[in-house]
């Protein structure tokens, strides 16, 4: 994971350590691996009980079993826990009858069967630590919340999100302080490109456990009672929170989730391999600049807005570079503050038109796209200083300004900034005819 993702988790155990010093207790941090250092902490401390989410991810049912077998030989009860999502995944697949192939439509009539999710568990009180054991004097400062040098990370952190159980509820309280706004937003109306948030910007809280979704949707729930209309999913706030659900729903019940190879969701196509092409897009050099805007957001503050996604993600496969979408996946899991195992792996075969997603003759156009919500490339403008003289109607296209304009603007095109790397017409079109051919070939 890359610099700003740990900043966001160091952020995170640091909030969590105050508050629980205010309820009396503390957080011990130890570092090491898991079956070692449960080994040993058992052992010297005496511990009787292990608490951790029900997992879902390969690695975590895998360290979940492990530690079970550890309870088993060392004597302790292991208490596993639906946390991190809304529902336990296996009772909808148990409706689903095991795991055959799970539709939108109907993982939706499952969660109609189940009814709403569990209310959230309540917050503990000073009370509760009160009746703990208390750890050991000088315990807390062997095992601090450690600093990011001291895990050679870089120690500057651009990003306007903090880490944190505070952070994530003042977002939160701030968003849905406008009632009106929550009943009525869809999705797809957001802006991809607007200089602040145009959705609530909850998901890296939601991904690092910070938030609980629960609390989000029984807040979401009484805001709806109280509205004359409201928006519904998919679109709706609620909607968004389902197709999280769902993502991590066909996740568990899928072999090889995050890869194309033996993964029986995915279209296995024959996609290039270009490391020089994968870099310019990694590092905002493909020469269309709101392509190279958003992902240079992305590499400064580790969050861009879905569509945004949508955008660079399309460019890097079917639409432009044809490259694997796990190429992408791998640059979003390093970068993205909220990047998450199902929901990033998900996306990124919906987006290549992989799996779950199969309109895939709508490419997203990196000129027209972005122009559409900001004519006058302000997002382009604070992301691509090099680029801000130019004027507006050259500011998506800037290669095709005058020789005297790019001197006025300070930005000569090939030399400051580059030319685009592909012609997107072409490339497009070509790209469409792999994936129609593809599709063919595999229906057959």
């Amino acid at each position: 994971i890359g610099a700003l993702r740990w900043h966001f988790l160091l952020q995170s155990l640091e909030d969590l350590q105050k508050n629980l010093c205010q309820l009396g207790s503390c957080l011990l941090v130890i570092q090491g691996d898991y079956e070692s250092v449960l080994r040993d902490r058992v052992q010297e401390w005496n511990i009787t009980q292990v608490t951790l989410d029900a997992e879902m991810e390969p690695f975590y049912k895998e360290m979940e079993a492990n530690i079970r077998c550890l309870g088993e030989e060392l004597g302790f009860e292991v208490l596993s826990l639906v946390g991190h999502s809304l529902y336990d995944t296996k009772r909808i697949l148990d409706l689903n009858g095991g795991a055959p192939p799970l539709t939108y439509k109907r993982f939706l009539h499952i969660l109609s069967l189940l009814g709403d999710p569990e209310v959230p568990v309540r917050n503990l009180t000073a009370e509760d630590f009160q009746r703990c054991r208390a750890p050991e004097p000088g315990l807390a400062g062997c095992y601090r919340v450690p600093l990011p040098t001291e895990l050679k990370i870089p120690p500057e952190s651009l990003s306007p999100w903090r880490g944190g159980e505070t952070a994530g509820l003042q977002r939160l309280q701030q968003h849905l302080t406008d009632q009106g706004w929550v009943a009525s937003f869809t999705k797809p109306r957001t802006i991809p490109n607007s200089l602040l948030p145009s959705t609530t910007g909850l998901s890296p809280y939601f991904s690092v456990g910070c938030l609980s979704v629960r609390t989000f949707f029984y807040r979401l729930s009484n805001i709806y009672a109280q509205a004359k209309h409201h928006s519904l999913p998919p679109v709706s706030l609620q909607g968004q929170l389902l197709w999280r659900e769902f993502f991590y729903t066909v996740a568990t019940a899928t072999p090889n989730f995050t890869k194309m190879a033996g993964n029986p969701i995915c279209l296995q196509i024959g996609w290039y391999e270009d490391d020089e092409r994968l870099h310019k897009w990694k590092t905002a050099q493909t020469g269309f600049p709101w392509i190279d805007a958003i992902m240079t957001q992305l590499r400064q503050e580790g969050w861009i807005h879905h569509l945004a996604r949508h955008a660079v993600a399309c460019f890097l496969t079917r639409g432009d570079l044809w490259i694997s979408w796990e190429e992408g996946m791998k640059v979003f899991e390093e970068l993205l503050l909220d990047a998450d195992y199902s929901i990033n792996a998900g996306n990124w075969m919906w987006l290549s038109a992989s799996a779950f997603f199969h309109q895939y003759t709508r490419i997203f156009c990196p000129v027209r796209f972005g122009k559409r919500t900001d004519p006058e490339g302000q997002y382009i403008r604070k992301y691509l200083p090099v680029l801000k003289n130019f004027p507006s109607k050259y500011i998506y296209e800037p290669w095709t300004a005058p020789e005297e304009e790019q001197k006025r603007a300070g930005c000569i095109i090939g030399q400051d900034y580059p030319f685009p790397m592909v012609n997107h017409k072409e490339a497009s079109d070509h790209n469409l005819q792999l994936m129609k051919q593809v599709r063919e070939e595999q229906y057959r």
